[in-house]
């Protein structure tokens, strides 16, 4: 039934628990492909020892899975590359450093089969921050059990990812038609195809969180490191030009991206980095639909928002420290 993408580069402190959580899985007809992407860790010598423990104990198990050894070229040829060899009709893709809830398989498996026009299946999830773990907040109705979503409504009321890579199937004929993630983009290569797929079928959700994202990772070893700047041509948000036409007939297409830009550039002007680039894509921008504290953002100096918020991150760490040592 179900084909899962392990990407594996430097994530030797989580792969183990990363696969324990599918072989855990209560329904068991899957095989697992883990792409190592030159990992320089001991990732690979972890994996290889896991699974000379399943000989002894889950000799089934361990024909399930494959493992293919290649040169670093990134999480999105990793991808790709497991998707390839896939022998099932649907794909299921799992980092490294994130895990499953037990029923993950088996609930995706009766949402699937309850909604089978859908082309991505998808359900809720736990953010892992700091040794703590939340609901993701996304924008569904909080009695809303499962059904089809307007994926672009719900997406941008909170920008919590309705849609996201450790939590989502897809049919492995949709992923080729849509050749797959954008193997040049660093950051938001999901997105990328998520709302290509999006926009032709109808995106399938349960309200249960069966997966978990985990940000307490190493950041040398992080795919998508948060505060760094990426090259244009790296990022997502200045690679959309393909809906510019749509999103000027498809309003909820429109209120998305523009929330999307919002979020992504604003580090992009606090630095004053990649200015054509970034004056490009703001210029897209429908300013009169966006609340004031918004607004502001693009409107108050620099010099006073690089301040302002060099004084929210101070505050925080006294509070932090504060609450540290009560």
């Amino acid at each position: 039934m179900f084909s899962i993408i392990i990407p594996l580069y430097n994530k030797a402190p989580h792969i183990e628990k990363a696969i324990k959580s599918i072989v855990d899985q209560t329904f068991n007809t899957y095989e697992i492909i883990i792409v190592n992407d030159g990992s320089t860790d001991n990732s690979l010598n972890i994996l290889n020892s896991f699974c000379d423990k399943l000989k002894n104990v889950e000799a089934d198990t361990l024909e399930k899975i494959k493992i293919i050894d290649q040169k670093n070229q990134g999480v999105s040829t990793a991808r790709n590359n497991g998707v390839k060899i896939a022998k099932y009709n649907y794909v299921a893709f799992l980092d490294a450093d994130d895990w499953w809830e037990s029923t993950f398989l088996a609930d995706m498996k009766g949402v699937i089969e309850e909604f089978p026009e859908a082309g991505i299946w998808s359900s809720s999830y736990y953010v892992v921050k700091n040794n703590s773990r939340r609901l993701a907040r996304i924008g569904v109705d909080s009695n809303f059990d499962k059904g089809i979503i307007n994926y672009l409504q719900v997406y941008a009321k909170t920008l919590e990812m309705p849609v996201w890579t450790g939590a989502a199937i897809i049919k492995k004929s949709i992923f080729d038609q849509e050749t797959g993630f954008k193997s040049i983009l660093a950051l938001g290569e999901d997105f990328d195809l998520w709302i290509r797929v999006a926009l032709k079928y109808p995106i399938a959700f349960i309200n249960k969180p069966l997966s978990n994202y985990n940000f307490d990772v190493e950041k040398s070893s992080k795919a998508v490191v948060e505060d760094i700047i990426y090259p244009p041509e790296k990022h997502y948000i200045f690679n959309l030009d393909y809906l510019y036409q749509e999103e000027f007939k498809n309003h909820d297409l429109k209120k998305l991206l523009d929330a999307l830009r919002l979020y992504c550039l604003l580090r992009y002007r606090l630095q004053k980095a990649y200015h054509k680039a970034y004056k490009k894509e703001i210029d897209k921008v429908n300013f009169r639909n966006q609340p004031l504290r918004i607004r502001l953002d693009y409107i108050l100096p620099v010099f006073f928002l690089v301040y302002w918020n060099n004084f929210k991150v101070l505050v925080k760490k006294i509070y932090q420290k504060n609450e540290a040592t009560k």
